[in-house]
């Protein structure tokens, strides 16, 4: 029998869910999911919380936190979609758990097979749920002065970043300082 059929998925609806911040039932479900795929250091460490500054993303995984973060805007769907938000995102951090040090892609072949593991091998990269999507204004450009290759940013990078393409062919992956993204100042 697969995992996700094993589990009882069933959400808390009514008064008794939360509203904005950690989300302890979610949190248990994550934490049985991931001790059952002996993920039981993950499991310990993980936290759920539902987060309003998500707008068009219907969740985000961080794995330095241990984090999952997810739209409240989700709950105008049905608890399936709340549940297979979960496991995308869960399937993040279980993919890089299972890695190590070594970075993996967002959406490559350890999250795929990830996914597969917590009962979702069909997923898709992204969502398609009717979420408003916010345009940000790319206020600042960076280039890559090696392959010349544009980076447009909402923010200003604040710490040296390489263009990963540069990195990847001319130092096996590493930080190359010939890659390091640089501002291209606007004309007058």
């Amino acid at each position: 029998m697969p995992l996700f059929e094993q589990l009882d998925l069933s959400l808390p609806t009514g008064p008794s869910l939360v509203v904005l911040g950690r989300d302890f039932a979610l949190e248990a479900k994550a934490r049985e999911m991931l001790q059952q795929l002996d993920a039981t250091e993950l499991a310990r460490a993980i936290h759920v919380e539902w987060n309003a500054r998500l707008f068009s993303a219907a969740g985000r995984a961080d794995f330095r936190r241990k984090l999952v973060s997810l739209n409240p805007r989700l709950r105008e769907h049905d608890a399936l979609e709340i549940d297979r938000t979960l496991r995308h995102e869960l399937a993040h951090l279980l993919a890089q758990f299972r890695a190590g040090r070594r970075r993996v892609p967002p959406h490559g072949t350890e999250w795929r097979k990830a996914c597969r593991d917590l009962g979702i091998g069909d997923e898709s990269r992204c969502h398609t749920l009717p979420f408003p999507i916010q345009r940000r204004t790319r206020r600042f450009l960076y280039r890559c002065p090696r392959c010349g290759k544009d980076f447009p940013r909402v923010h200003r990078i604040k710490r040296a970043i390489a263009c990963l393409e540069c990195c990847r062919k001319f130092n096996r992956g590493k930080f190359y300082r010939r890659a390091q993204l640089r501002l291209v100042e606007p004309e007058p």
